[in-house]
């Protein structure tokens, strides 16, 4: 750009003072308006770049959720072969009732003291309520829980409540930094917009380019206001413009659940390797998933018998049944660690580019904060109305009176050092001068 508009305001003339003509004057300012339309240029190149990584998060975070979905579709088809198996094989077992209910009628106690006794050991408080739990658990269950493995379908559904809950949390906070991203991204076009007289239609033309739509998801037929707010109940129906505060947010919606509860794979595992952190993980799964306690049967000499029993009576039919029984839990179980991946995978990626966003934020986002500052555009981008510097034998700070588009004027001093001579004069000052702008008057909006 050759000229830019710009306001001359007087000189302070002072008795032994240097102050530049008023053509220097015109120079400098002309200087500073090339250095502050850089680094608004700079900036709404650097949000666009925002805008772009969370679409192209978008697109990644689309293709998660497909492959969550279809997990969790094969997970609950494998369990539920699982179930009408098991329910195949209690029928089988005709032959054997009498005698496991009988047992099953003495180890249930057995098991519910055995469970109270290790988490009122291990854990705080609660055990109370645990053992009213898992009474209740296995008032409702049958010895075949104990004889086909049958308490591993119950953690598998238990932990895939879990899983939910962990996938709420992540889409929670990705609906935030979406949100926000979107909402600072319109804010900052909304500011550009209204500084286009400033700028080359070369710009314009590049950051609006006919190949790149800003808001794709306008073109599926949903308003912005409705829908993403309805997704994102966490999302302040007014933007704040406190960005990082928001990313802060979501990631401590993302980080919430963390660490997934323990497989409980045998009594070994329940009793954990002593670490207290590991401790309060098992107290919380066994307060959550009362078929944890069923893996304490080693230690009932009834429960054991129950395991002892035979009451295929050589059927292949029944060998069969059983057969098809263990391989739908292997598949479920394999289902949940995908599962499980996935989500950790959606987690990284998040945390990742919240990381990246926010640097970007640091640098380029205080151009959204410019809406309605630059509206009368009457004093053009940058004009320097004072320059006062006394004269002697060690150079004094220079004071430098300036306007920045349409902010009252900003005084500040710059190191006497500097010579007013320095080719790079007018964008020192320029810089100070947008410094002080963002400091007071962007960030006190």
């Amino acid at each position: 750009m050759d000229t830019f508009p710009f306001l001359l305001v007087g000189l302070l003339v002072g008795v032994g003072a240097a102050n530049p003509p008023p053509q220097n004057l015109n120079q400098i300012s002309i200087e500073g308006s090339r250095y502050i339309t850089e680094q608004v240029e700079n900036a709404v190149k650097g949000v666009k770049k925002m805008k772009s990584i969370m679409d192209r998060t978008g697109t990644e975070h689309q293709e998660i959720v497909r492959n969550l979905e279809e997990t969790k579709k094969n997970k609950e088809e494998a369990l539920k072969r699982a179930l009408d198996t098991e329910q195949q094989l209690a029928e089988k077992k005709e032959v054997c009732n009498e005698t496991m209910l009988a047992l099953w009628e003495e180890c249930k106690p057995c098991l519910k003291q055995t469970c109270v006794r290790f988490y009122s050991k291990t854990c705080r408080s609660g055990s109370g309520l645990v053992g009213r739990q898992f009474e209740e658990f296995l008032n409702q269950s049958s010895p075949f829980s104990i004889l086909i493995n049958g308490q591993q379908i119950n953690s598998l559904t238990q932990e895939g409540e879990q899983q939910s809950m962990t996938l709420d949390d992540l889409e929670g906070g990705y609906s935030l930094v979406e949100d926000s991203v979107d909402e600072l991204f319109r804010e900052s076009i909304k500011a550009f917009g209204q500084m286009k007289p400033f700028f080359s239609n070369s710009f314009h033309s590049d950051f609006f380019g006919s190949q790149w739509n800003p808001f794709p998801f306008q073109r599926v037929g949903f308003p912005f206001a409705e829908s993403r707010r309805a997704r994102s109940p966490s999302f302040h129906p007014y933007f704040s413009g406190d960005f990082e505060s928001l990313l802060e947010a979501a990631q401590k919606m993302m980080e919430r659940s963390h660490h997934f509860a323990p497989r409980l794979e045998g009594l070994g595992s329940i009793r954990g390797n002593g670490d207290e952190s590991d401790d309060k993980l098992v107290c919380k799964e066994l307060r959550r998933n009362s078929a944890g306690c069923l893996k304490m049967q080693e230690k009932c000499e009834k429960c054991k018998e129950i395991l002892a029993l035979d009451c295929s009576g050589k059927d292949p039919v029944q060998e069969q049944l059983q057969e098809v029984f263990q391989d739908s839990l292997r598949l479920a179980e394999r289902f949940t660690r995908e599962y499980d991946d996935l989500l950790e995978q959606f987690r990284e990626k998040m945390l990742n580019t919240t990381g990246i966003l926010e640097q970007l934020n640091k640098q380029f986002g205080w151009l959204s904060k410019f809406t309605n500052m630059t509206q009368g555009r009457k004093n053009g981008i940058f004009q320097v109305s004072t320059i006062y510097s006394k004269e002697g034998e060690s150079p004094s700070d220079t004071k430098v009176t300036v306007n920045v588009f349409d902010s009252d004027p900003i005084t500040f001093a710059l190191p006497g050092y500097i010579s007013m001579d320095d080719p790079k004069f007018g964008e020192l000052v320029a810089e100070e001068a947008l410094k002080r702008f963002k400091a007071e008057a962007v960030e006190a909006a």
